[in-house]
């Protein structure tokens, strides 16, 4: 049998798509119906900010406030210095502190627009893992904690064991990120009376062990929820672009550009997207997501508009579509357009035609922008690019240029003055 949710929280996560397991739904159900449950997921300080991939997560602490309990954002600045080993082929590259902390600074911006800070019972908390992992005596952490845990169940977890099986290396530093993770899971049960982690589905084991954990250390009963993770329709996973990674800071990824990443959405994801990353009600997000033919494309641009509104505000998302529709209706430059500004030294005597399509990020490689051009899906200032060969000079940036890749990516070309 189906359980049903009664608290608010976990009827909006059944019910938009967020829920992919909990380690007690009803357990969880009743603590959320009977007070306010303090709730964190963690983020590692890898980049200078959140990228796509994070936003499923950071808009289920966004539901997680609205329905009356607190999130905490934990940043993994002691974390960090390790590095998550899961799922991944290889080690991550170890940051120093100075690069750890300027990360955090970057990805807090990103939170500020989903989560409100503010005091009392539901105001969101943004803490640090150093604050106790850096001064931890490794003594006393492998007496009193590390005898807790068993190598033998560390090493049947998916994300240990698919390094393995590949015979892909696994350090010894990597092995205790597990360790500290449960380790936070404690720490914010004690210091901040935590009571459930987030994560994706990928965490599923690192959120167990925290409950085993602070079970047998404080004998307190937590709780962990995981989301599905995300693919597109087309197999794909969620957040990858043809540039790269879709950022969520506006001075990484413009406005315009974040707002089109949306745009693009394949025809079959857009009732789902509608759920996940926007608020609008369930059943406007399914009238929304059966339109077909042309209609879709309404459905598209009204899910650009409410996911770029909440991260970059609605006067960005008005500002995208209506440089959308100058670009794609009236076929004109648009004043929102990815810009690459080149200085008189820059372009020399001339540049190639294949450098700039590289240079603007409408390609990943001069292979990659032949390949365009001879498909003939390059344009300059909408009409077909045919040579690859061809040299820009100043003359030719007397005015910007318009480069497009397909029908759906555009950048401009300026020469400074």
């Amino acid at each position: 049998m189906t359980y049903h949710p009664k608290s608010e929280f976990l009827h909006v996560m059944v019910s938009r798509g967020f829920l992919a397991d909990c380690t007690d739904l009803e357990g969880l159900d009743e603590a959320m119906l009977a007070g306010v449950v303090p709730t964190y997921i963690g983020y590692d300080a890898t980049a200078a900010s959140l990228h796509v991939g994070h936003l499923l997560n950071i808009m289920m602490l966004r539901w997680l406030q609205k329905t009356g309990h607190k999130p905490i954002t934990l940043m993994g600045g002691g974390t960090t210095k390790v590095g998550d080993p899961s799922f991944r082929s290889d080690e991550r590259p170890l940051l120093g502190p100075e690069q750890i902390d300027a990360n955090i600074t970057g990805m807090q911006k990103v939170f500020d627009r989903y989560l409100d800070y503010g005091v009392g019972d539901t105001g969101a908390l943004m803490l640090n893992n150093a604050e106790w992992l850096d001064s931890l005596n490794y003594l006393d952490f492998l007496r009193d904690i590390g005898r807790h845990f068993s190598v033998n169940r560390m090493l049947s977890f998916e994300s240990v064991k698919s390094r393995l099986d590949r015979e892909q290396s696994l350090s010894f530093l990597e092995f205790n990120y597990m360790i500290l993770q449960a380790y936070d899971f404690l720490e914010l049960n004690r210091r901040y009376g935590c009571r459930l982690q987030m994560g994706g589905s990928d965490q599923w084991g690192n959120i167990v062990n925290g409950i085993d954990l602070t079970r047998r250390v404080l004998d307190n009963q937590i709780f962990g929820l995981t989301s599905p993770l995300l693919t597109t329709s087309d197999g794909k996973k969620m957040g990858k672009s043809q540039g790269g990674a879709v950022w969520l800071n506006g001075d990484m990824l413009s406005p315009y550009e974040f707002w089109q990443f949306w745009r693009n959405t394949t025809d079959a994801d857009v009732g789902r997207f509608l759920k996940l990353y926007t608020e609008l009600p369930l059943d406007e997000c399914d009238r929304l997501g059966a339109l077909e033919g042309s209609e879709i494309n309404q459905a598209k641009i009204r899910l650009a508009n409410e996911v770029t509104g909440l991260l970059h505000g609605a006067e960005a998302a008005a500002a995208a579509e209506a440089t959308a529709r100058e670009v794609f209706e009236k076929g004109g430059a648009g004043d929102d357009l990815p810009t690459l500004t080149l200085s008189a030294s820059d372009l020399g005597d001339g540049i190639s035609i294949v450098q700039l399509i590289v240079k603007t990020g409408l390609a990943k490689s001069g292979k990659e922008a032949k390949r365009l051009i001879s498909d003939n899906g390059a344009k300059l200032d909408d009409a077909p690019l045919t040579d690859a060969g061809l040299m820009i000079d100043a003359g030719a940036l007397s005015a910007p240029i318009k480069l497009s890749a397909g029908k759906k990516r555009h950048a401009l070309v300026v020469l400074q003055n």
